[in-house]
């Protein structure tokens, strides 16, 4: 009989002349729990069939376990960065952006209709508990169509002509998802950064649910956590892409260990991780991520201090020199990794400003034009970039298939005499004293740009843009505001402009979702109230009015409709076209770099990458797990 502790032998034979014995592949950060009977030897914590990670094949070295990574974090909102980095997805992207079955065993498409996944035998959530279809059935039944915990219904993603799918339990380990019409969307959303969550720790999430747990001990567990009632103590609790849960059982390679509110978060390796090596030794290597809060501006000076093992959150290109100089006083190394944003700031005029006379403006394409021919791009590549950058609109970049080189050139020529032009036909020919154009009910044309201040990159750009736009008689103000409430303000139509980053994924292929090109989301600064609209499915929000908005709702309704490649391309390109000459957010410039520093001691991590949200969701397509760290000279 081929126990799992024969497989692990027979994947060490793979890789090394001599067998690793048992104990040589147990983590040693785990041992003092082994030798108290707290965790079960390593074949049993295993599934029986785990991830084996080729790492020849990938050019990188086998490693060795232990050790911690330091990073710096803003604040308690970027623990996040952990479920990135951690990138453990039912399905998720390889380096080459090529889709790979991870948490589940394996999966079946049938005509982006019918998903079949099967889940590894013996797979265990991080406290030890079987991973079972009865996790699929709960995320489906007990949240995502319980309308007290998801009162605005199912997400888009999961709607195929608006209809949801059929979910089935072929047996205790596979599960299937079955649409009338193609889905092509799905599973593009569960390798995404911020993954649809399609499977959720049940026998611990049951105790919060009303329909499995006592009203009396239901109501003693809503007053213990000081919330106000069993829905909002059900999502607190259940909180996986901000695992603020230290309770939370995961399948990512490290759990959070730290209750917030608090200064340092500390997560430590998974012993039920369902990755290994060649050898047969568990990922992750590393033993401990440890995120130490600090204010985003002070980050780039204690990064250069030599206070990360591990940092490109909040540090920029602008940082890079002084970055750089850390090398010769630390060991650490600085190295440059290729943005994938479309544009890497890109300015975006609400066209829901509650105003109506710049309402109606900044719903003239004429007026987005000119904004956008008022820019000098080259003197922002050269003072801010070295002339690094790519000046571009805020559109794909050339890593991408669907890129074409006009798409990028559209409306992005430094031309005030054009800009000018565009601006009298556009009804403000009219201009007082100082030059300043005159709104058509006399006001002064004084454009508030908001900012959320984390950045002297941005401040510096618009510092440039003021002047830009001052030479064809616009008035800049720039006004700081707080992240968090971004969203809730613009949705309200109470930013009138705001400075933010392009489209995050700048190097897409036709299989994956254009949403980012039509009003779908509430975080869309251009146009949030369409975008809300689409995403309560017309519950809240207003349908948007313009043809060519549109336009670009049917497209991306036409690209979940349907299974060939070549007409997925081709909706791509039509909804490229509309949005670059439409000009709904002004880009900038693209392929700008992202410094990265990591400890010399640090092995397996690539000197340069594509750095992004979308779809790399950081370092996260890189498997952090298999990066280790040498021993000190």
């Amino acid at each position: 009989m081929v126990t799992r502790r024969t497989t692990l032998g027979l994947l060490a034979s793979v890789a090394l002349a001599r067998p690793l014995r048992a104990d040589d592949l147990e983590p040693p950060y785990l041992r003092e729990r082994l030798s108290t009977g707290e965790l079960p030897p390593l074949a049993e914590r295993l599934p029986k069939v785990p991830r084996v990670i080729n790492l020849e094949a990938m050019g990188r070295l086998p490693g060795r376990h232990g050790g911690d990574i330091r990073t710096l974090i803003g604040g308690q909102r970027d623990i996040r960065l952990m479920t990135l980095y951690g990138y453990s997805r039912l399905v998720g992207y390889d380096e080459k952006l090529v889709l790979q079955p991870d948490i589940l065993e394996r999966y079946d498409n049938v005509e982006d209709r019918i998903f079949t996944f099967k889940i590894r035998e013996g797979h265990k959530w991080s406290d030890g508990s079987t991973f079972t279809a009865e996790d699929f059935r709960y995320a489906w039944e007990d949240i995502q169509l319980n309308e007290d915990l998801s009162p605005g219904g199912l997400s888009t993603y999961l709607l195929s002509n608006g209809k949801p799918p059929v979910f089935e339990i072929i047996d205790p380990l596979t599960v299937r998802y079955s649409w009338e019409s193609p889905n092509p969307d799905f599973l593009p959303r569960i390798a995404a950064a911020q993954p649809l969550n399609m499977a959720m720790p049940a026998a611990y999430l049951k105790q919060f649910h009303k329909k499995y747990q006592t009203e009396e001990k239901l109501a003693e567990l809503v007053k213990k956590n000081k919330v106000k009632k069993w829905t909002v103590l059900h999502t607190r609790m259940s909180r996986t892409y901000r695992p603020e849960n230290p309770d939370l059982p995961t399948l990512d390679p490290w759990r959070n260990t730290t209750a917030p509110p608090a200064e340092q978060f500390i997560f430590e390796r998974n012993p039920y991780f369902h990755r290994v090596d060649e050898a047969g030794r568990q990922l992750p290597y590393v033993d401990r991520f440890i995120l130490n809060s600090s204010t985003s501006s002070i980050i780039p000076a204690k990064t250069g201090a030599g206070e990360s093992d591990l940092q490109a959150n909040a540090i920029d290109f602008t940082d890079y020199a002084f970055l750089k100089e850390s090398e010769q006083r630390y060991p650490v190394k600085v190295t440059l990794w290729k943005k994938t944003q479309a544009s890497r700031l890109a300015l975006l005029p609400n066209l829901n400003y509650k105003d109506p006379a710049w309402q109606t403006l900044f719903r003239d394409p004429r007026v987005r034009r000119a904004l956008s021919l008022a820019i000098d791009r080259h003197e922002i590549n050269e003072a801010l970039f070295f002339g690094l950058g790519t000046e571009s609109s805020d559109t794909l970049m050339p890593e991408s298939p669907l890129f074409k080189p006009e798409f990028a050139k559209a409306w992005i020529e430094h031309d005030p005499e054009q800009a000018n032009a565009l601006l009298d036909a556009a009804g403000l020919s009219a201009r007082d004293s100082d030059g300043i154009r005159l709104l058509p009910d006399g006001r002064r044309a004084e454009i508030i740009i908001e900012t959320a201040g984390e950045s002297t990159l941005e401040t510096d750009v618009l510092e440039l843009v003021t002047d830009y736009w001052e030479k064809v008689g616009l008035k800049l103000f720039v006004r700081t505001s707080q992240r968090d409430i971004f969203r809730s303000r613009a949705i309200g139509g109470e930013i009138m402009m705001a400075i933010w980053s392009g489209m995050d994924n700048g190097i897409a292929t036709g299989d994956m979702n254009p949403a980012q090109l039509a009003p779908t989301s509430d975080d869309q600064l251009q146009w949030p109230v369409w975008g809300l609209h689409n995403q309560s499915h017309g519950e809240m929000g207003a349908a948007p009015d313009i043809t060519e908005v549109n336009a670009l709702l049917e497209l991306y309704k036409a690209w979940r409709m349907t299974t060939s490649m070549q007409a997925r391309n081709d909706i791509w390109s039509k909804m490229l076209t509309i949005y670059a000459d439409q000009v709904f957010s002004i880009g900038l410039l693209n392929a700008t770099l992202q410094p990265v520093l990591r400890s010399s001691r640090l092995v397996n991590m690539p000197d340069t990458g594509l750095y992004g949200f979308e779809p790399t969701s950081y370092f996260g397509v890189y498997m952090p797990d298999t990066f280790w760290l040498k021993k000190d000279a």
